[in-house]
C-alpha cells in the first residue's frame, strides 16, 4: 500500500507542511516592522525631521483619543513623539514604537512559539502511542501464530 493511503489519524507529511508554512507566514506578517508611508522626492512635502537635525521634546508616549483622531503620525504604531528641528524651529510630531509596545509584541511571539511547540509536542506523543500500539499488535500476533 503507498504511504499516506487509506491511514487514519495524523495528516499527511504535505499538508502539515502546507499548515506549517501558513502559519508561518501569518506570524511573519503579525510580527513586520511599520512601514513608513511613502515619501515624495520633493523635500517641501517631507516633515523637518527627515532633511535637517532635530531634538526629542518630549519621549515616545501613547497617543491620546484626541490625537489619533487628529494627527496621523499616531495612526502607524499609536505613539509619538514631540521634536524640535534645529534649524526652522519647527514643532512636529514623529511616529515612534514605544520600548513597552516592542516588548508586548516579544511576549505574543514567545507565547505563540511556545504554544506552536506544545501542539507538536501532543502530537508526536500521540504519534509515538499509536506506534507503540501497532508494534505491541505486531508482537501479540507473532506469539499467537506460534
Amino acid at each position: 500500500m503507498p504511504a499516506g493511503v487509506g491511514r487514519r489519524g495524523l495528516p499527511q507529511g504535505r499538508h502539515l507542511c502546507w499548515l506549517l508554512c501558513a502559519f508561518t507566514l501569518k506570524l511573519c506578517q503579525a510580527e513586520a516592522p511599520v512601514q513608513e508611508e511613502k515619501l515624495s522626492v520633493s523635500t517641501s512635502n517631507l516633515p523637518c525631521w527627515m532633511v535637517e537635525e532635530f531634538v526629542v521634546a518630549e519621549e515616545c508616549t501613547p497617543c491620546s483619543n484626541f490625537q489619533t483622531k487628529t494627527t496621523p503620525e499616531c495612526s502607524s504604531t499609536g505613539y509619538v513623539e514631540k521634536i524640535i528641528c534645529s534649524s526652522s524651529k519647527r514643532n512636529e510630531f514623529k511616529s515612534c514604537r514605544s520600548a513597552l509596545m516592542e516588548q508586548h509584541l516579544f511576549w505574543n511571539f514567545e507565547g505563540a512559539v511556545v504554544g506552536v511547540a506544545l501542539v507538536f509536542a501532543c502530537l508526536v506523543i500521540i504519534r509515538q502511542r499509536q506506534l507503540d500500539r501497532k508494534a505491541l499488535e505486531k508482537v501479540r500476533k507473532q506469539i499467537e501464530s506460534i
